[in-house]
């Protein structure tokens, strides 16, 4: 089956102030929608046209060398956009506790130690990509990938991703920018 941008989980203007509903809008259905109308031309044909996110990431050496590229930047959109739409939300926010609290206060120390670590990350990113905390098999770590890369392309699982790319949040401050 064909990839499909799955329905965001709440209003476009559930996140306001913080990210407007026309960014949200324009994120969600047009670019996170690009990626995955791109993802399947470039799969169409291929024996991969109807796997998983999964297998296409962590086989893209199997994939036709022409259509590689392609692939790992669309299918990554998909894959760390479908994560993003989940982990935000109205009612979210605040501290962990349980299993993974412990997990992270293993890890990193603190919860503040791991927001340090993870906002380090998005910050030293050059260009665009994502910061993400991640289950790497034997426990929890927080790296950068850029452009659209995804943990699961080195068979991590993905917990937490932060898009640091321009466009996730500064649409309409920007344009209000270039209109002043």
């Amino acid at each position: 089956m064909a990839f499909e941008v799955p329905d965001l989980p709440y209003p476009y203007d559930a996140l306001e102030p913080h990210i407007d509903a026309e960014t949200m809008r324009i994120h969600h259905d047009l670019h996170h929608g690009a990626y995955v109308t791109n993802a399947n031309a470039a799969l169409e044909g291929t024996e991969w046209a109807d796997a998983s996110v999964e297998s296409v990431l962590t086989n893209l050496d199997a994939i036709p060398e022409d259509k590689r590229t392609a692939v790992r930047n669309n299918v990554g959109g998909h894959a760390n956009h479908s994560l993003f739409w989940q982990i935000m939300g109205p009612d979210g926010g605040g501290e962990p506790g349980g299993a993974l609290r412990s997990a992270i206060d293993d890890a990193f120390g603190s919860f503040e130690e791991l927001r340090s670590a993870v906002n380090d990350g998005g910050v030293k990113r050059f260009g665009s990509g994502w910061t993400w905390l991640v289950w790497d098999g034997t426990g929890l770590s927080v790296y950068s990938t850029p452009n659209q890369d995804s943990p699961v392309m080195q068979s991590d699982v993905p917990l937490l991703g932060i898009d640091v790319w321009e466009h996730a949040y500064y649409l309409r401050r920007f344009a209000e920018a270039q209109n002043s």
